[in-house]
């Protein structure tokens, strides 16, 4: 499973991902949790498959991929084995048969110990840094260890790249504190500071062969599955119960509980922050740092949690709201105390549309940043992102601001409702989007609500992360010409609808109880000019270079992504602003000759460089002198990081009034514009409004 990236080689971030998102969750009858799946798809699939050798090879590769992408555990002579079961898969899901995932999993385990035992040999001795040895390691293309010994190499190898480079930072620390005669500063030999490095390698590694250790039969049945369903699409995914409610609390932005961030470290369970206003946070005793050890359900009988897998131990302590709950916790100091808790609704505040305002050459501007279009499906009259921008809108409306800045940047969509609903508050009516469905109908999604909220100059920021939603929103308003978009080369470009279907068996099926839901592409998007969004997303009117321009990334990097195509324009009229084009133009003039825009080129080649980096030394004097030159390219790019012209941007008065004098909320509504006094994009996206305002 490759990281894509080059300082974790050995510890692949993507692995983690899928560790965290397989729960061990009661999924049922195997075979008939199969089958239930493969019979939503077979009927509500956009772009259903046929079940033959073809789609058998698929799992084969995607599967394998997704357990070992980054090929650290099998050896050829293991694929060699497996090779059989690349024709049969078809048959054996058919069958309900895991007969494949079964055999591949135990070659698995096999490696594993294996390796286990390996690299706690290799890291018991001292790694000697002299000579010329590099490691050779491919991450875009890696390939299979040809046999054992081949493989025992690629892992000391890895293993000692590893312990350089920390053993490499932790001597200049120590050279910078010499520098700078700090007394505080031990001192420490260079064998202690390489055994200490090896200490940590070896903590980090098991810490991973632990989380591999813990996975159940039914993490790997989750998992197996999803390689499956991925091949339909990257967006059509098994999720087992607890995947579910995390998705919708995703997208309501509340759940009801205690209001606490939950971490595992070293088999406990910390609080690793408190949620403002929250129920912990009112309650006052839990506090960041304190280690849960038991959670009780009133008062009932408490249940050790030490140990226990993250999710498992977040079911026990999320709850109803107006329930109780008792955590046993033991404080930093070492003491232990039970707390009883009344959980109660959390609304997480970071995830929801909020404005902020600036003054530039006389003029007034605002600005809305919207994280994703949330939207409370389970609760009527709950918060959403188009009811929630109306208001901010109404609220720098009433500051008599003159142009707007709409931050999509890495919003990865959700409500599709809430999509169209905010187009229309920038226009009166009309057609937002076009939805085609599998048997070739088009619906066309209109805005019906004739009252204009905003009638001003719009600038809507985007990366290749806005996705989905977002690209709906951005592509309305471009193809209207009521926005001027701004971003990077492009959007992600997802341009496919998912709906949930639930796979629990009707009446008292206890074998299907609790099997969770199955998310299915069942639409796909379409502007209402006629191409649809996926693959492509939407090219900005001005496009903004950026670091990661060489970078393959979005809907276009996934194996198993729908195909662009077109259809018919919705009929619609275009707004004639004489203004904007001269306004865009200018922009991209500016964008064309900024200095600061040119050495963000020259850092784009030069991430791309590194990234095609197949060599690491394994000699203290030249990873010293990589790191040297990178570090010398980083300070320059860092040097010049941008330094706004513009005023500071500032929370609106109504949203510190509405704090109602609470420090901690006046604090949220302050600190996240922190970030945008020194954001370059912004400072374009004021100029071109500046340009474009009479």
């Amino acid at each position: 499973m490759s990281s894509r990236k080059f300082i974790t080689p050995l510890f692949p971030i993507a692995l983690f991902s899928f560790l965290v998102f397989c729960s061990s969750r009661r999924q049922g009858n195997e075979p008939e949790l199969m089958g239930r799946i493969l019979e939503q798809l077979r009927v509500h699939h956009y772009q259903p498959v046929k079940l033959n050798d073809e789609f058998s090879g698929k799992i084969y590769s995607n599967f394998l991929d997704k357990l070992d992408g980054d090929k650290r555990f099998f050896i050829q002579a293991d694929i060699k084995k497996l090779e059989p079961f690349r024709n049969q898969l078809d048959d054996q899901l058919q069958r309900g048969s895991y007969a494949f995932m079964d055999s591949a999993w135990s070659l698995f385990d096999r490696r594993m110990n294996q390796l286990e035992k390996h690299y706690q040999q290799v890291l018991a001795k001292p790694f000697d840094f002299q000579g010329n040895e590099v490691w050779d390691y491919d991450e875009e293309n890696p390939k299979y260890a040809k046999d054992e010994k081949e493989q025992l190499e690629f892992w000391r190898k890895s293993l000692k790249f590893s312990v350089l480079e920390r053993y490499y930072r932790k001597t200049e620390q120590q050279n910078e504190a010499r520098k700078r005669n700090d007394s505080a500063f031990k001192e420490l030999s260079a064998d202690t500071l390489e055994a200490r490095s090896r200490a940590e390698v070896l903590k980090s590694t098991n810490d991973w062969f632990k989380r591999f250790r813990r996975m159940s039969r039914k993490d790997k049945v989750s998992f197996y599955i999803n390689a499956i369903t991925e091949i339909y699409d990257p967006h059509t995914n098994f999720f087992p119960p607890a995947e579910k409610q995390n998705f919708d609390i995703g997208m309501s932005g509340r759940l009801e509980g205690i209001g606490a961030t939950l971490v595992e470290r070293d088999g406990f369970i910390k609080v690793e922050r408190i949620v403002p206003g929250s129920a912990s946070y009112k309650q006052g005793e839990l506090k960041a740092g304190d280690l849960i050890i038991k959670v009780g359900q009133a008062a009932a009988e408490p249940v050790d949690v030490v140990g226990m897998d993250l999710d498992d131990a977040i079911m026990l302590i999320r709850g109803k709201k107006g329930t109780e709950v008792r955590l046993t916790v033991r404080k930093p100091d070492g003491t232990t105390k039970v707390i009883p808790i009344v959980r109660d609704v959390v609304v997480i505040e970071e995830g929801y549309a909020k404005s902020a305002i600036t003054q530039y050459q006389g003029k007034k501007f605002g600005l809305i940043n919207l994280p994703s279009f949330y939207a409370d499906m389970n609760e009527r009259g709950g918060r959403s992102a188009a009811g929630d921008v109306r208001q901010e809108l109404i609220k720098l409306r009433e500051e008599n601001v003159q142009g707007l800045v709409l931050d999509l940047r890495n919003n990865g969509g959700g409500s599709l409702r809430d999509a169209v609903e905010m187009a229309g508050l920038f226009f009166r009516t009309g057609p937002v989007v076009q939805v085609r469905s599998r048997d070739g109908d088009v619906d066309v999604l209109r805005d019906y609500d004739e009252q204009t909220i905003w009638n001003g100059p719009v600038v809507v920021l985007t990366n290749a992360f806005s996705a989905s939603a977002s690209e709906i929103l951005g592509a309305a308003l471009q193809d209207y010409r009521r926005a001027v978009i701004m971003g990077s080369k492009s959007t992600f470009g997802k341009g496919t609808v998912q709906t949930f279907y639930n796979l629990d068996g009707a009446g008292t099926d206890r074998r299907s109880a609790g099997m969770g839901s199955v998310k299915v592409t069942v639409q796909k998007f379409y502007r209402i000019n006629g191409g649809t969004t996926q693959l492509v997303g939407v090219t900005p009117d001005v496009i903004v270079p950026d670091a990661y321009d060489n970078l393959e990334m979005g809907e276009k990097e996934q194996k198993f992504a729908m195909q662009y195509d077109k259809i018919k324009p919705a009929d619609y009229m275009q707004f004639n602003d004489p203004r904007m084009n001269p306004a865009i133009e200018s922009a991209r003039q500016r964008l064309a000759s900024s200095a600061h825009y040119a050495i963000v080129k020259q850092h784009a080649a030069v991430l791309d460089a590194r990234r095609k980096q197949v060599q690491y030394p394994l000699s203290y004097a030249r990873f010293a002198e990589m790191e040297t030159q990178r570090t010398a390219e980083n300070r320059r790019f860092n040097d010049t990081a941008y330094k706004t012209s513009l005023s500071d941007w500032n929370a609106l008065q109504a949203d510190l009034q509405a704090a109602g004098g609470d420090e901690a909320k006046t604090a949220q509504r302050k600190d996240w514009i922190k970030a945008y006094r020194r954001d370059a994009m912004l400072e374009q996206a004021v100029l071109l409004l500046t340009d474009w305002l009479p």
